[in-house]
């Protein structure tokens, strides 16, 4: 027999009226009341209706396709159970993610996915997360474990292994001189992808790659910057931590009279659909966005209908599509 919201306040022992409150995340309940609601849907096995319900995805990069892609994935893959997907465009860990977080919870949000916002960032506010915990809002994060170190949901692509393969595919083609631009420091993914460089570099031999890394921004004009000082150094291959980033190398390599990928090869990070039809088409570590997606969904769909899902970090393996910007280093042949 199915458990409505007349069972539950029996249960309870309150009224009708405050189980609604509760079930629908709305203001005027203490938080013992709601523990002792929340309790007594679990024991009965109540689930929420989610007709209607709204699951908040809050990203700072809504320009950048591979966010975009895996935002509308969402949508489609929580459409069918009720639940619509919105789209917070928000800096970071900034004021305006606090203040959708704040709007949100009033309008009771079923779930809330961090896609690489405040998730991303070390040493973030974590006011928004307290907020969402004690109104009994599941949330989850993709690309970035949360500053307060509560155990819940992350779905990441594995940055250590991405490092390796633009490594593995620039190293067998004969480069020894490879540069790498990635995003800010502090930034959780760039953190992990730089490290994962300079660990693939020491596995091959070649210690002290430090200074051929450059910390930029995450956008075509951070990856620009970054070629300059990567040629003075000599750089036959650039590895970015973005399609963007790298795009922006390529612009960089070519104003300082060189071609791609016949002097200096280039390898982007995410995978996005434009960059095989970029000028060179762009070799690049692509991220699984359908799988990703897929599991950030179910996950939500089991924290919104009160079922237990495993927490911690969940790493998914990213994949080298390789096209016509890179190539063998200058001067060598080899057959790979």
């Amino acid at each position: 027999m199915k458990v409505g919201i007349t069972d539950v306040a029996a249960h309870a022992r309150v009224s009708e009226a405050t189980v609604s409150r509760v079930v629908n995340r709305r203001q005027g309940v203490s938080r013992k009341t709601r523990e002792t609601v929340e309790r007594a849907m679990a024991e009965l096995g109540y689930e929420r209706p989610t007709q209607g319900q709204l699951v908040a995805v809050i990203t700072e990069l809504v320009s950048n396709p591979f966010f975009a892609d895996v935002a509308e994935r969402i949508e489609s893959a929580l459409a069918p159970h009720g639940l619509k997907a919105v789209l917070c465009p928000a800096f970071a860990g900034g004021v305006p993610e606090r203040d959708f977080l704040s709007a949100l919870v009033d309008k009771g949000v079923a779930a809330v996915v961090f896609l690489s916002a405040s998730n991303t960032v070390a040493g973030a506010d974590t006011d928004g997360y307290e907020l969402l915990r004690q109104r009994r809002v599941p949330y989850v994060g993709i690309n970035g474990e949360f500053a307060d170190g509560v155990a819940v949901p992350v779905f990441s692509t594995d940055d250590a292994l991405a490092a390796e393969l633009a490594v593995d595919h620039l190293h067998r083609l004969g480069h020894r001189r490879i540069g790498m631009v990635s995003g800010p420091t502090g930034n959780r993914p760039a953190d992990r992808r730089v490290q994962g460089f300079l660990d693939a570099m020491a596995r091959r031999g070649l210690d002290g790659a430090r200074p051929w890394v450059i910390r930029q921004s995450y956008t075509v004009e951070g990856g620009q910057a970054a070629a300059a000082p990567l040629l003075a150094l000599g750089a036959t291959a650039i590895v970015a931590a973005s399609d963007y980033m790298a795009l922006g190398a390529i612009r960089g390599i070519r104003r300082q009279g060189r071609s791609v990928p016949q002097d200096v090869s280039v390898v982007g990070y995410d995978g996005t659909t434009i960059t095989d039809f970029t000028d060179p088409p762009l070799t690049t570590v692509r991220q699984p966005a359908d799988r990703l997606a897929l599991e950030v969904a179910r996950s939500v769909l089991a924290l919104v209908g009160n079922r237990e899902v495993p927490t911690g970090e969940l790493l998914f393996d990213p994949e080298l599509v390789i096209r016509a910007s890179t190539g063998p280093v200058p001067g060598v042949r080899t057959n790979v």
